[in-house]
């Protein structure tokens, strides 16, 4: 099913009310039909489903069908570059769970199976879906992993100036970071419908960070950079054969680029193009200079460096392209149109020199698909990307 909207506009909020949309249902279960390997009685499947929509408003998925779904709404979703492996998802049903502090537990469990000691596996967990009158439960977080931003009396920020909001939630609730830093892991927002917020601290072991290091250049080292291991987005809803998970994060493995030439370079996030440039003592006297470029390379390479060495799963930009370039091929040879966001998929860095940038995609957003919702509680209102 298409969503009447491109990929670039703003947030799709769920099935209105809890209530399941019988006709997505109903087109997923012929789409599970058609690419299953083992096809099921499907007119009663669909006869089911109709009634047990029309008697409660909503109904429950076998794990059968969260699985293949969760898989193809990756495959769908317009925004990632890693989708070449979409298949090798793996789907973890915590539908069960409504207890803030199970919820968190298990959160952790799913930190610990994603991270695989720096063999990173992409890996999904889903919490139970809306229902008529009961929202299920969500996480404040926009990743699992991020660090705080603590504000100064200036108005300042120390740490990243995009998680400030959730970072005052976040002691609200009761959270002491010590003395800040910029490299304080943000616990867990946990929110359950009918009951108070809830913090879960991430234990550091399972953030796998990784101190950013140059292997030519040890006045960057001195900078004392350091980005966790892996991201987990976690601020997007899974809009599955109409019904919605408002939590359902989601883990892959990084691209170098998202940390040396996005978050560790951005003017909104850590902005350290200037300091890394006066390390490798850059001429900053003008633009002309290249020294901005030059600085994101060094700081781009460093990061893969760094993360190699610590044997920590990455792929650079050139890479992942050519990945998407196989999935693109792979798609076409099964029959199916290639949706993607060219402005999401084309790295931030040389993107001349990639195959993507040459290509022009169609960027309709199909269903199921990870979707955008109001964040509680964070104000950065950046799209996210699993």
């Amino acid at each position: 099913m298409t969503v009447n909207q491109p990929a670039s506009a703003g947030a799709v909020d769920g099935v209105a009310d809890g209530v399941a949309d019988a006709a997505e249902a109903v087109e997923f279960l012929r789409l599970f039909h058609r690419e299953a390997g083992q096809p099921f009685p499907l007119a009663d499947r669909i006869a089911r489903v109709r009634r047990q929509i029309s008697r409660t408003g909503t109904y429950r998925q076998t794990a059968a069908e969260l699985t293949f779904g969760a898989k193809v709404a990756w495959r769908n979703h317009t925004r990632c570059v890693g989708k070449l492996y979409w298949r090798t998802l793996v789907v973890r049903d915590a539908r069960h769970l409504q207890d803030p502090a199970e919820i968190g537990a298990d959160l952790l469990d799913h930190l610990r199976l994603a991270g695989n000691g720096g063999r990173i596996e992409p890996v999904i967990t889903v919490f139970a879906a809306d229902e008529p009158g009961r929202p299920g439960p969500r996480l404040a977080n926009p990743q699992l992993l991020r660090y705080a931003g603590h504000r100064r009396p200036d108005g300042t920020v120390l740490g990243d100036p995009a998680t400030a909001a959730l970072t005052d939630r976040a002691r609200a609730l009761g959270w002491d970071p010590g003395p800040p830093g910029p490299f304080d892991l943000l616990p867990l927002l946990v929110d359950v419908p009918g009951q108070p917020g809830r913090c879960v601290d991430v234990p550091r072991e399972l953030a796998l960070e990784v101190p950013i290091r140059h292997p030519a250049h040890p006045e960057l080292t001195a900078l004392g950079l350091r980005w966790y291991g892996f991201p987990t987005v976690s601020d997007m809803q899974l809009q599955l054969a109409g019904l919605t998970y408002r939590a359902a994060p989601f883990t892959g493995w990084y691209v170098g680029t998202e940390i040396g030439a996005r978050n560790l370079a951005d003017r909104d996030r850590y902005d350290l193009l200037p300091a890394v440039a006066a390390a490798l003592g850059l001429d900053t006297s003008s633009e002309r200079t290249l020294w901005k470029d030059r600085a994101l390379v060094e700081l781009t390479a460093a990061v893969l460096w760094s993360y190699r060495q610590a044997g920590v799963r990455m792929v650079d930009h050139h890479t992942a392209s050519d990945q998407f370039d196989r999935y693109t091929q792979a798609e076409r040879r099964a029959g199916r149109t290639v949706h993607a966001d060219w402005a999401w998929i084309v790295p931030p860095l040389s993107p001349a020199t990639t195959a993507l940038y040459h290509q022009r995609y169609d960027d309709t957003v199909l269903l199921p698909n990870f979707v955008r919702q109001t964040r509680p509680g964070d104000g950065d209102g950046r799209p996210g990307s699993p």
